[in-house]
């Protein structure tokens, strides 16, 4: 038993470290953070999958640790009010990520709850960002001469135009993952309980 939880543990860090490397190539980067990466949120799903929840949200809520503070010289240059950098710190990053950890949700119910829950967590990921963008980055509708009135159609294409084009990689990932035959028989063997 012990040494199944090691065995579990190095590949949670293996998963975690490429997801980590993955978010580094950048297909899409936006002006005011956020990005199309190279698959970084599959690592973490296949955490979730392959080992259920409790592993998958533990790996998303180092990943959210190590995305803020690989990002923290940047973001403090922005100029930030106290108040929006701690509604930064967890709707954008903390939440965000962590939800990824979510993926597993349904990964009893075979190729297509798997399929399922790496579409629904990373959606997840999406709303928390859109959330972010009406109570937190608001002002900037107006800089970009948009009314107040459509800050919500701000958020909703400024983080859109990043994380739609995540999700359908991340799923066609996922996709091509779960349908090859020898990882296939890796996911069915779910190595842990929820």
């Amino acid at each position: 038993m012990k040494n199944k939880k090691v065995l579990i543990l190095v590949e949670s860090a293996i998963m975690l470290g490429l997801a980590f490397a993955l978010s580094m190539v950048k297909i899409i980067q936006m002006p005011w953070g956020g990005s199309v990466t190279l698959l970084s949120m599959l690592p973490i799903a296949v955490v979730s999958i392959r080992h259920g929840l409790k592993w998958g949200l533990s790996v998303a809520f180092l990943y959210s640790l190590a995305q803020f503070f690989f990002a923290f010289g940047r973001v403090m240059a922005w100029g930030l009010t106290p108040t929006v950098f701690v509604g930064m710190v967890f709707l954008d990053y903390l939440l965000a990520y962590t939800v990824v950890g979510l993926a597993g949700f349904f990964r009893k119910q075979g190729f297509e709850g798997q399929s399922l829950g790496v579409v629904g967590a990373i959606t997840l990921r999406f709303a928390s960002h859109f959330i972010s963008g009406i109570v937190l980055w608001g002002e900037y509708a107006a800089y970009y001469d948009w009314s107040q009135n459509s800050v919500p159609l701000y958020s909703l294409l400024y983080n859109g135009a990043f994380m739609f084009p995540e999700i359908i990689l991340t799923t066609i990932g996922a996709v091509i993952l779960l349908k090859t035959p020898y990882i296939n028989r890796l996911f069915s063997s779910n190595s842990a309980a929820d």
